[in-house]
């Protein structure tokens, strides 16, 4: 253990044991940072900021985010992951970190050793699309139209490997058919080549094609979640229309370095859990296309090592080895 890390520890001990007031809230002496290891902008850095807002009052400290992208996320999360466990470094910790453990051969962390997670701020589903114009209103007439198509039908994702291109992968098997898959460099660009007519279809995550839906100049054919999005109430889910092999959502949620006081723990889930319940913070979560979906740290460990699991079945689907 590297000194920084040892004193921390022992600071971090002391003031637990001056009495439950230093235990709750004493620790956060100096401003938290809370490290998002995605571009400023992103769907996980709105959540971070409107979490940080919400929580720095009540825990009577300034709650700072630190935007740290890379390496598909593996960057912040190395950075955070090095950390001292005191209570004043958080990170965003997204699904991504968990298929990384699987995605990489060397992701420079381990999402359930270097970690403790603190619980659960959201869930977001993805949505297929297709051009508005192309005829195509559900997942029915997708599979039709691919079983009738000479050259096969072309689909867009955010980039080889990201949960769009896996997810769609899943769902090609479990419909029994095929694609051809064009990766672009993000959702955005992904959504944008529909509406361009550079390929037929798309998965995106909900809250970066919802605009385009609803000016109507995409059509969505089904939610990958096993739930109706309250966003896009008359959107059936890829479970109602024969596909509950396809079932896949993304999450979002706050961890602390491994080694962090468990009363340190419970207390910044218990301002997550007070935050989440803001009808403001609600939602602005909502307008994203996600659900707020509060969790303990112990049912956060148990989804992010579910998810490892199932990035091990959807890269066999999509054929993908570690990078």
């Amino acid at each position: 253990m590297k000194p920084t890390r040892r004193a921390a520890l022992c600071a971090t001990a002391a003031l637990l044991l001056a009495g439950p007031a230093w235990a709750q809230d004493k620790w956060a002496s100096r401003p938290i940072k809370l490290i998002v290891p995605y571009l400023a902008g992103t769907a996980p850095d709105t959540s971070a900021r409107t979490l940080a807002d919400a929580m720095g009052p009540l825990l009577g400290q300034s709650i700072v985010v630190d935007n740290r992208p890379g390496a598909a996320g593996n960057l912040g999360a190395q950075i955070a992951a090095r950390s001292a466990p005191d209570g004043l470094t958080w990170v965003y910790a997204a699904s991504p970190m968990a298929a990384s453990m699987r995605m990489y051969k060397k992701p420079g962390f381990d999402v359930l050793k270097d970690f403790t997670m603190v619980g659960r701020v959201s869930m977001s589903d993805l949505v297929v699309i297709a051009q508005a114009d192309a005829g195509l209103r559900n997942i029915a007439d997708l599979v039709e139209r691919a079983r009738k198509s000479p050259k096969g039908l072309a689909y867009a994702s955010g980039g080889i490997g990201s949960p769009a291109h896996m997810g769609a992968e899943l769902m090609l098997q479990t419909a029994g058919i095929e694609a051809n898959h064009v990766p672009f460099k993000g959702a955005s660009d992904s959504v944008t080549a529909v509406i361009g007519k550079q390929v037929d279809f798309a998965l995106a995550i909900t809250s970066v094609a919802l605009t385009q839906i609803k000016s109507g100049r995409v059509v969505p054919l089904a939610i990958t979640s096993a739930q109706r999005n309250p966003v896009l109430p008359q959107v059936p889910t890829l479970v109602e229309q024969g596909l509950a092999g396809a079932v896949m959502v993304s999450f979002g949620g706050l961890a602390v370095p491994a080694g962090t006081p468990a009363p340190i723990v419970a207390r910044i889930n218990e301002v997550l859990r007070m935050a989440l319940a803001k009808p403001d913070v609600k939602a602005a979560i909502e307008g994203q296309g996600s659900i707020p979906a509060p969790s303990s740290p112990q049912e956060y460990a148990e989804v992010m090592r579910a998810e490892i699991d199932k990035t091990e079945r959807m890269m066999k689907a999509a054929r993908l080895e570690p990078n």
